[in-house]
């Protein structure tokens, strides 16, 4: 099959982040399929941009082929952003005969984060009579209607209605990370047997690599909570508004006369001056703070911790379904999870490997850590063993890239 994605943040481990669809497209290549992926030239989520003088440039990386198009920066919020994403669908539908004859695709994934990179991929799938794939990521409009504040009366909110609709009812197929967004999808719609939901997972490189260790700082550290006896409710990833990170600390603050109990969160983000300077404020010597690892040293940093924590605000965006990349290291690393997230049968519900809470709930978190803390360390590890087994049985990339073949093939 020859497979076109469309992804305008699309990395690799040449650029760095988004590595979904090139991790998609190592799979599929070894699979024997045909794998282009058409991206922007510019992403504020990579490390390193290509270096385009003009659009439609291409290179190969790992088997795949990638086609850029060239788009102005932007910073990462504001009109040159949206000016961004307008310049690479307007190119795109602009080129599509081009790319349509050049690639010549079986199937067209849209799997950009918004949802206007429909428009161009129905284009090439039609010119190519290609089966339509749509890949939802995000609520999009409702995610920056919630959390960027944007009325839906707004011009741009109401174009990406119009593209969400439109999804819905052209695509041959509709993959979602979201698990409980069918029955919204149908609302706009979506008809039902059209709809597949298949997760966020891992690259097997990652679960068989030599382990990376941590740096020296991390280390002494974890050492010596370990040398004290202290049970470590660990956290890896993000400071920032969306991690609800401060529910975490206010429950830790419950814990301040139990010398057998640390909080370590690894990271870095927009609110950790905040963060750290609320820790201070109540005096608490149980949580510690530490800088961001490599991603190549998360398993080892997770391996340190006993329990592991997952949070994030309180909204209505994730009664649809979560994909947090973090819970499927947590659950490769085989500990036990509190995920803080109002999620209808989350993940870890249903895996059985930890315990779910109610969102930005202090009380709920204190009970969950309070529980997880008094069972013995063999009962923890049976029930971090749940979510491994289940993380490397489930959601491996090469069996997610199985798995969309399938669908396509069936839609």
């Amino acid at each position: 099959m020859k497979i076109l994605i469309i992804n305008h943040y699309v990395g690799s481990n040449k650029f760095g982040m988004d590595y979904r669809q090139y991790y998609l497209a190592k799979e599929w290549v070894n699979q024997h399929h045909e794998v282009t992926i058409l991206g922007a030239d510019y992403s504020h989520l990579r490390i390193n941009q290509p270096k385009v003088s003009r659009d439609l440039a291409t290179e190969g990386i790992h088997g795949i082929k990638y086609i850029w198009i060239k788009t102005p920066k932007y910073r990462l919020s504001g009109i040159r952003r949206i000016i961004n994403m307008l310049t690479f669908i307007m190119k795109l539908v602009y080129y599509y005969k081009k790319i349509a004859k050049r690639v010549s695709p079986d199937a067209v994934i849209a799997a950009s984060t918004y949802v206007l990179d429909i428009y161009p991929a129905y284009l090439i799938a039609k010119r190519s009579n290609a089966k339509l794939v749509y890949e939802l990521h995000d609520m999009w409009p409702l995610t920056p209607m919630i959390i960027g504040g944007y009325s839906k009366y707004h011009p741009f909110i109401w174009f990406i209605k119009k593209a969400e609709n439109f999804a819905c009812r052209n695509s041959n197929c509709y993959i979602s990370f979201l698990r409980n967004a069918k029955d919204y999808l149908i609302q706009h719609g979506l008809k039902e047997e059209k709809f597949v939901y298949v997760p966020n997972g891992y690259s097997e490189d990652q679960l068989f690599s030599d382990p990376i260790p941590i740096p020296e700082e991390h280390k002494e550290l974890l050492q010596r909570l370990k040398k004290e006896a202290r049970i470590i409710v660990g956290y890896a990833g993000g400071h920032a508004w969306s991690n609800a990170l401060g529910s975490l600390i206010l429950a830790s603050k419950l814990f301040s006369n139990n010398h057998h109990l640390a909080f370590v969160l690894v990271g870095n983000g927009s609110r950790k001056t905040e963060l750290m300077r609320m820790a201070n404020q109540q005096s608490q010597s149980n949580i510690f703070f530490l800088p961001p690892v490599s991603k190549a040293a998360i398993p080892t940093l997770l391996n340190e911790c006993d329990i592991l924590y997952a949070g994030g605000v309180s909204s209505i965006l994730h009664s649809f379904g979560t994909s947090f990349n973090k819970v499927t290291d947590y659950m490769l690393a085989g500990k036990p999870i509190i995920f803080a997230v109002d999620e209808l049968n989350s993940l870890v519900e249903r895996v059985g490997c930890g315990l779910q809470v109610p969102a930005e709930n202090v009380d709920e978190i204190a009970k969950a850590i309070e529980f997880l803390y008094n069972l013995s360390s063999a009962e923890r590890k049976d029930m971090g063993i749940k979510g491994k087994e289940y993380a490397v049985k489930e959601l491996p990339f090469s069996t997610i890239a199985h798995k969309i073949v399938q669908a396509i093939h069936d839609c």
